[in-house]
């Protein structure tokens, strides 16, 4: 049989071109799902092959609509050869219910990274010769290489680590921007064969995807033929693309695009086929990052895409971008992360970040793997139930490193005091490659202790924040609440620490530390250390002084102090 595929080679008309149909490969995409097996005929395709950003290519046969151009064989074959997903079973993905309220973090319980069904090879494999989904070109516009190979790595196995050319087409003019409504006129110029986009990031920055459509009715549309990560129900950002090129390669041919206006809401990621809904608006979470250097100040504004799977990915890579093109950025640039990640339901969860220069991995990459993973904690906690609403990050870009270390520490006062009495802790810290000076710090012991020894414990913040959350015995996940709790106690890391471990029973209960617990609740807390999120420990830790250090302190130092019975001199 011979058929016709539209698709877009340049501009944003579509173009026929001949399909001879070979055959039909029986359950090849899966038990009762087969794959129509085609041949690509005319000048166009001939030459540039089977082209990435050509899945969901509509193919008929006179006036009917077999199926969509969704899968190649290998990466060098001379003959443009390709699967056909049946348009019967893409048209399972438009009869899905549509929910204009759906939320695609209703889906956070799906593992961290869905299969990639994108990238994986269909039927038995004999030399790399196997079926594969066309890939899915990504266009990251604004992206510093570094940038684009972090998201390659992050990506890598999903079926989105193929970074094609491109551009933004209506982003800062038409339409594509951030809070942009559907444009009507735009949609109204989308038919089968038509390239389309979905936006996984957008604003001053934007990764897109790019396919065809393949179905469209005056509600919806179809495209792709297979899926981009079969996330399930999904909300991206769907504009109109504009192909500039079609760049033919033996290894890797693909589609140059420039995403265009928005017409709508990608909302379902499927087996067969990507849904969108005409006129949706999707739901993104706002990132606002701003990166201060000494005279300068560089805002960056971008939405990100809501879904388990990919979502600290792009804010990671964004920062990262974010880092890399400050002019202030260089080897010995260190960073200081400020900001507040702001959930639905929820305080908003702060965040206070050093990463200095200096250490084996580059600092803004250091920076933006540290941010990433935070957020991702607070993100992926099965125990939270709203959206995010807003993340906001203030950058301050240091231009020398900012290791300090604490070199000794000492009582400048007598060793043997009373309760109530006043010490003077000093303490030897050493700034990079500058001399090390002295820091006092006055320390006023409660009127309630007792006769005895008592140690003073002069350190960082990451010192203190373990002595103050033990280890705990529970095999349970850790839940929200204590996340946030862990995130708003958790102390600055330029500063010097001196804190009382007073021989007094500590308990972490939700991550909240309570301190001078009595005796009789420790009793009751003790059979639930195993149970629940419940650690005790003999000593209380009392930050009883504190002074600047000027950079990352690291580094502690333990002190004794006899304390005598009776009232003392102050």
């Amino acid at each position: 049989m011979t058929a016709t595929a539209w698709t877009v080679f340049t501009g944003s008309k579509p173009e026929p071109m001949e399909v001879e149909i070979l055959g039909v490969l029986r359950g090849a995409r899966g038990p009762g799902h087969d794959m129509i097996l085609a041949q690509l005929h005319g000048a166009r395709p001939e030459y540039t092959g089977v082209v990435a950003g050509m899945s969901g290519s509509p193919v008929y046969i006179g006036n009917r609509l077999l199926g969509s151009l969704s899968y190649r064989i290998g990466q060098f074959s001379k003959d443009p050869i390709a699967g056909i997903t049946p348009i019967e079973q893409m048209l399972e993905v438009r009869d899905l219910p549509i929910d204009a309220t759906l939320k695609a973090s209703d889906s956070r319980n799906q593992a961290p990274f869905p299969s990639a069904p994108a990238s994986a090879g269909i039927g038995p494999s004999a030399d790399g010769m196997n079926f594969q989904a066309m890939e899915t070109p990504l266009v990251m516009s604004g992206f510093q290489p570094e940038a684009i190979r972090l998201w390659q790595q992050q990506m890598a196995g999903t079926g989105l680590e193929m970074v094609a050319a491109g551009g933004v087409g209506g982003s800062s003019e038409t339409g594509a921007a951030i809070g942009a409504e559907p444009s009507a006129a735009a949609f109204a110029t989308v038919v089968p064969g038509s390239a389309v986009s979905a936006q996984l990031v957008r604003g001053d920055l934007e990764i897109a995807a790019t396919c065809t459509v393949t179905y469209i009715d005056p509600k919806q549309l179809l495209a792709c033929g297979h899926p981009i990560l079969q996330a399930g129900p999904v909300s991206l950002p769907m504009t109109t693309a504009d192909v500039v090129a079609t760049l033919a390669s033996p290894l890797n041919a693909f589609k140059i695009v420039n995403t265009g206006e928005l017409i709508g809401a990608f909302t379902e990621d499927r087996d067969s086929a990507m849904r969108g809904v005409l006129g949706q608006k999707p739901r993104m979470i706002p990132v606002h990052i701003a990166v201060h250097s000494p005279g300068s100040e560089r805002k960056l504004n971008v939405e990100i895409l809501d879904l388990p799977s990919l979502t600290s990915q792009a804010m990671l890579v964004s920062l990262y971008e974010a880092l890399l093109t400050s002019n202030e950025n260089t080897a010995e640039t260190s960073y200081h992360v400020t900001g507040n990640i702001d959930l639905d339901g929820y305080r908003p969860a702060p965040l206070d970040l050093w990463v200095s220069a200096g250490d084996q991995v580059a600092a803004p990459l250091a920076t933006a793997l540290l941010a990433g993973e935070r957020f991702s904690r607070l993100y992926s906690n099965g125990a939270r139930q709203g959206t995010v609403r807003e993340i906001d990050l203030q950058v301050e870009a240091i231009p020398r490193r900012v290791q300090v270390e604490l070199e000794t520490a000492r009582l400048v006062s007598n060793d043997i005091v009373h309760a109530g009495d006043t010490v003077v802790v000093e303490a030897t810290i050493r700034p990079w490659q500058q001399q090390a000076h002295n820091v006092r710090i006055p320390v006023t012991l409660p009127a309630r202790l007792g006769a005895g020894n008592l140690r003073i414990l002069v350190s960082d913040s990451g010192t203190l924040d373990r002595t103050l959350d033990q280890p705990r015995f529970s095999s349970r996940p850790v839940d929200l609440e204590t996340v946030l709790a862990q995130a708003l106690r958790q102390h600055a890391a330029d500063r010097i620490y001196v804190s009382l471990l007073v021989p007094e029973t500590q308990a972490g209960v939700a991550g909240q530390t309570l301190l001078s617990v009595p005796l009789s609740v420790a009793n009751a807390l003790e059979p639930l250390r195993t149970a629940q999120d419940v650690n005790l420990n003999g000593e209380s830790a009392e930050v009883a002084g504190e002074a600047a250090a000027g950079g990352i302190l690291s580094g502690f130092q333990i002190l004794n102090l006899r304390i005598e019975p009776g009232g003392g001199l102050n």
